[in-house]
C-alpha cells in the first residue's frame, strides 16, 4: 500500500493468532478527517484488526502511531484516554442499569463517594438530545428498550467522550432511516471536527455514499486501499470474495430452481393481539416466503413473539397446517413442539448459548427428535449432522467443537440460523436472518431459504432491509403503529408504496390502504 506521510492512524503489519492466525501482518492507514471504510466477508479480520487498535485484544506482532506518537494501548480504558472509541457490533450496555448509569459508566459525576444524581441525569439528557433520542428517558432501564434504541444508545455514549478515532462495526444494523441518517449527520459533524472514522458495514450503498477510502481484508490478509469514488459496488464484493460477483450470481441462479408455493396453508393468523400488535390477520401458505416490514417500533419483533409464544397474545389464534384445533401459545416449547421455528433478532441474548460448541448449539433444538434413541445420544449423527450444516453455511470455525462465543458476529448468525435447519420444523419465523451478514453469506443464507420453499415450508421473515425483502419474498405484509397497513403481492408492489403504508400509521389520516388486496391469496413464486 502507498504510506500516508501523516497519517492519523498507521498499523503496520498487525497479526494476530490463536489457534489458527486470524490476521497476518494487515495494514491500515486512516487520515484525520476521513471516513475510511473497512471491508471483508465474515471472518476476514475486520473486527480482530478493530479490537486491536481499540485495546481490546494485543497483536503477536505489528505496530501503530496515533497521531505520530508509537500507539499500543493496553486496554479499552487506555484507548479511550488517547482519544479512540469503538462501537462493537454485538452490544455491550447492562440491561438492569438505567440510560444515563450506561452512557456516563465509568464517568460518573460524583462527589465524596457518591453519585450526583442531578448531574448524571443532565450530562446524559444532553447526548441524548444530541444524537435524535429525544424520547429515551434517562432514567429507563437499558434493558426495557429495543435492539435499535440499544445500538443507538453505545454510539451516544461514545459520541459523549473525546474522540480522535471512532470505529463503527455495523453501526446501522438495526437502525431505521431515520435513525441511520442521523447517524450520518453526526458523522459529517465529526469529519469536519477532523476525527477519523474506521466503519464497517455490509450495507455496500453506505460504504458507497460515505466513506473517503476503503481497506479490504481478505482471509486475514491485506488486499488493498483505494479510493471509494474508485470502486463500485461489484468490484467491493469481487475483492472482498476474490470472484465475480455477476458470475456468482449466476452460478446461484443456475443451481436454484424456480419454487412454487402451494394452495395448503401452513399457518393462519387471526386477530392476534399482544401489546402495540393489534388485530393482525394473514395466511401463510407452505412453500412460501411472506414477508414482514415497517418501522422499527411498528410491531414487526413483536408480532413473531406473540405467535411463537415468547409472548403471550391478549386475543386472536394461530393455526398451523391442516390442524382444526386453534393454538395460542403461552410457551415457546409449544411452538416448538408443534413445528414452529424462531430465529431471533439478539442472538447473544436469545439465540445462541455462546459458552457452549458448535456442535452443541446446532443439534440442541433438535437432540430429541433426531439425535437420541431410547435416552441415549446419537453421537455421530449429531456430529454428522452440525459438520453438515457448518459446510452449507460456510461457517468459519476451527472444529465444530469450537465454542460459539469464539466466532465472528456473522458465523455466529450462521449458526442461529442452522439450528434451525437442523431443527427441520414446518414454519420458520425469522427475525432478521441476515443482520451483521456479509454479501456472500446473505446469498448463501438466500439459497437455504430457496431449498426450504422447494421442500415446502413456510418462511415469515423479519427485516429492516426493505431490498431484502424485495427479493427474497413471494407477499409483504407492513406493519404500521402494530397493525396492518397493506399486503402487497409480487406485481403490485414498490418501495415507494411499502414505505408510504409503512408511514401511514403515524399521521392523522386513515391508514393507507394498498392496492394489493388484504387477502390470503397467494401467487407463483417468482425471482425478479
Amino acid at each position: 500500500m502507498n504510506r500516508d506521510a501523516n497519517p492519523l492512524l498507521d498499523v503496520a503489519g498487525a497479526t494476530k493468532r490463536y489457534a489458527v492466525t486470524v490476521l497476518d501482518r494487515c495494514n491500515l492507514q486512516v487520515r484525520a478527517g476521513e471516513i475510511h471504510a473497512l471491508l471483508g466477508a465474515n471472518g476476514a479480520g475486520k473486527s480482530t484488526l478493530c479490537k486491536i487498535i481499540a485495546g481490546l485484544l494485543t497483536p503477536n506482532a505489528g505496530h501503530m502511531t496515533l497521531a505520530g506518537q508509537p500507539y499500543a494501548p493496553a486496554n479499552k480504558q487506555a484507548a479511550e484516554a488517547a482519544g479512540v472509541q469503538i462501537v462493537q457490533q454485538e452490544l455491550n450496555l447492562i440491561p438492569t442499569l438505567t440510560v444515563a448509569e450506561n452512557l456516563l459508566l465509568n464517568r460518573l459525576p460524583a462527589r465524596a463517594g457518591v453519585i450526583r444524581r442531578k448531574e448524571l441525569h443532565a450530562r446524559a439528557r444532553r447526548a441524548l438530545d444530541r444524537f435524535g433520542l429525544s424520547d429515551v428517558h434517562t432514567e429507563a432501564l437499558v434493558g426495557s428498550l429495543g435492539v435499535g434504541r440499544q445500538q443507538m444508545l453505545e454510539v451516544a455514549a461514545a459520541l459523549d467522550r473525546p474522540c480522535k478515532l471512532l470505529i463503527l462495526d455495523e453501526p446501522t444494523a438495526a437502525l431505521s432511516a431515520a435513525e441511520t441518517k442521523t447517524l450520518f449527520q453526526l458523522l459529517e459533524q465529526l469529519r469536519q471536527q477532523g476525527a477519523g472514522i474506521i466503519y464497517i458495514s455490509h450495507r455496500l450503498s453506505e460504504v458507497a455514499a460515505l466513506a473517503d477510502r476503503i481497506t479490504v481484508l481478505r482471509d486475514g490478509k491485506y488486499v488493498c486501499t483505494r479510493k471509494a469514488s474508485e470502486l463500485s459496488t461489484e468490484q467491493m464484493v469481487d475483492l472482498m470474495s476474490g470472484e465475480s460477483s455477476q458470475q456468482a450470481a449466476r452460478q446461484i441462479g443456475n443451481n436454484i430452481a424456480a419454487a412454487a408455493s402451494s394452495e395448503e396453508v401452513a399457518l393462519r393468523v387471526e386477530g392476534l393481539s399482544r401489546g402495540i400488535v393489534q388485530d393482525v390477520s394473514f395466511t401463510l401458505h407452505r412453500g412460501e416466503c411472506v414477508g414482514v416490514a415497517g418501522l422499527v417500533g411498528a410491531g414487526r419483533t413483536e408480532l413473531l413473539r406473540a405467535i411463537y409464544g415468547a409472548d403471550i397474545a391478549e386475543a386472536g389464534r394461530v393455526h398451523l397446517g391442516n390442524d382444526p384445533r386453534p393454538h395460542r401459545f403461552r410457551h415457546p416449547g409449544q411452538a416448538v413442539a408443534a413445528g414452529v421455528a424462531m430465529v431471533t433478532e439478539d442472538r447473544k441474548e436469545n439465540g445462541l448459548l455462546l459458552s457452549q460448541s458448535i456442535k452443541i448449539n446446532t443439534t440442541l433444538s433438535a437432540m430429541w427428535k433426531r439425535f437420541s434413541i431410547g435416552g441415549l445420544i446419537r453421537q455421530r449423527a449429531e456430529e454428522q449432522a452440525a459438520r453438515s450444516m457448518c459446510e452449507s453455511l460456510e461457517i468459519h470455525s476451527t472444529s465444530i467443537l469450537q465454542t460459539v462465543g469464539a466466532l465472528s458476529g456473522g458465523n455466529q448468525q450462521k449458526v442461529a440460523v442452522g439450528k434451525w435447519l437442523v431443527r427441520d420444523a414446518d414454519v420458520f419465523l425469522f427475525d432478521e436472518p441476515t443482520r451483521g451478514i456479509d454479501v456472500a453469506a446473505r446469498r448463501r443464507i438466500y439459497r437455504l431459504f430457496e431449498s426450504l420453499a422447494r421442500a415446502g415450508k413456510a418462511m415469515l421473515v423479519v427485516s429492516s432491509d426493505l431490498e431484502e425483502l424485495l427479493e427474497i419474498c413471494d407477499r409483504i405484509i407492513v406493519l404500521s403503529a402494530g397493525r396492518v397497513a397493506g399486503i402487497f403481492e409480487r406485481d403490485d408492489w414498490s418501495a415507494e408504496k411499502i414505505m408510504q403504508a409503512a408511514f401511514s400509521g403515524y399521521v392523522a389520516a386513515p391508514p393507507l390502504q394498498a392496492t394489493a388486496q388484504k387477502t390470503a391469496r397467494k401467487t407463483t413464486r417468482r425471482r425478479p
